[in-house]
């Protein structure tokens, strides 16, 4: 399972933890729900101070539609992000997508 959490110790301490779990995230497939009802599911490469999250080998999909449409790399900009989720990389090349669970949820 795949799981990230916001350290609230040092402001030092933090930072070098929150770059470690993104550090450990980096490559794993993502699932990002958008506030314009779309779906990306992709490869995560990295992100900025902004916290803009860029996926290749992307996949896009519009929640209540059936269809999807290959987008590539992109960059999603985080005040756009809803929710995301980490797939497990050894299901997925078993044919098999699994959610291992929310790395971070906004409402």
């Amino acid at each position: 399972m795949i799981m990230a959490t916001l350290s609230s110790s040092s402001p030092r301490n933090t930072t070098r933890s929150n770059v470690a779990v993104l550090k450990s995230l980096l490559t794993t497939t993502l699932r990002i729900m958008t506030t314009d009802n779309r779906i990306f599911i992709g490869s995560f490469m990295g992100t900025d101070q902004l916290l803009n999250i860029i996926l290749v080998n992307t996949e896009e999909y519009i929640q209540g539609n059936d269809s999807s449409r290959f987008v590539g790399q992109i960059m999603l900009p985080w005040r756009l992000v809803i929710h995301v989720e980490a797939f497990d990389q050894q299901n997925l090349s078993k044919g098999r997508a699994k959610d291992t669970g929310t790395i971070y949820a906004l409402i």
